[in-house]
C-alpha cells in the first residue's frame, strides 16, 4: 500500500492516551492533596500526602512522554526514559504487526527499536495511519527506498 509522505517536520505521539494519563494524574494529585488538608493530620503526615500525590502525577507525566520526531535528517525517539537519534540511512523498516503494543523499527545495525509514540492502545486507527505515514518517510527518505 502506497501512503504520501507527510510533510516534515511531522510528530507522531498518541494523543489521547496522553489526555487520559495527564487527566488522571492532576485528578490525582488534586484529590490525595485536597483530602490531607481535610483530614486533621501533623504537618509530616501532610507532607506525605502531597509527595504522594506528586509522584503519582510525576508517573502519569513520564508514561505520556513518548513521541517521535521526523525531519530531513531523520527522526528522533522518545521513549518513557530514552532518547535516540536516527538518520533516515539507518532504518530498514517500519512495523506495527497485529497485536503489537508499540511499533518498532528494523535498524542498520541488526537491532530493532520499539517507538512507544506510535501505540494502537486507545486510538488503534490512528495508530495504523501514523505507522504507515512513518513507513512512507522511511522508505522516501532512507534505505528502504530501493526494496
Amino acid at each position: 500500500m502506497n501512503t504520501e509522505p507527510p510533510a516534515l517536520p511531522v510528530t507522531f505521539r498518541p494523543t489521547r492516551t496522553r489526555v487520559v494519563l495527564l487527566t488522571a494524574g492532576a485528578a490525582a494529585c488534586a484529590m490525595i492533596s485536597g483530602v490531607s488538608f481535610l483530614l486533621p493530620l501533623g504537618p509530616g503526615e501532610r507532607a506525605s500526602f502531597l509527595l504522594t500525590g506528586l509522584l503519582i502525577l510525576g508517573v502519569l507525566t513520564l508514561l505520556s512522554r513518548p513521541h517521535v520526531t521526523a525531519d530531513a535528517e531523520g527522526v528522533t525517539v522518545t521513549n518513557l526514559t530514552n532518547r535516540r537519534r536516527l538518520a533516515w540511512a539507518e532504518i530498514l523498516r517500519v512495523n506495527l504487526r497485529p497485536g503489537d503494543p508499540w511499533v518498532t523499527l528494523d535498524l542498520s545495525d541488526g537491532t530493532s527499536l520499539p517507538v512507544m509514540g506510535i501505540q494502537p492502545g486507545i486510538a488503534k486507527q490512528r495508530a495504523i495511519a501514523d505507522a504507515r505515514a512513518l513507513r512512507a518517510l522511511a522508505e522516501s527518505r532512507g534505505t528502504g527506498r530501493d526494496q
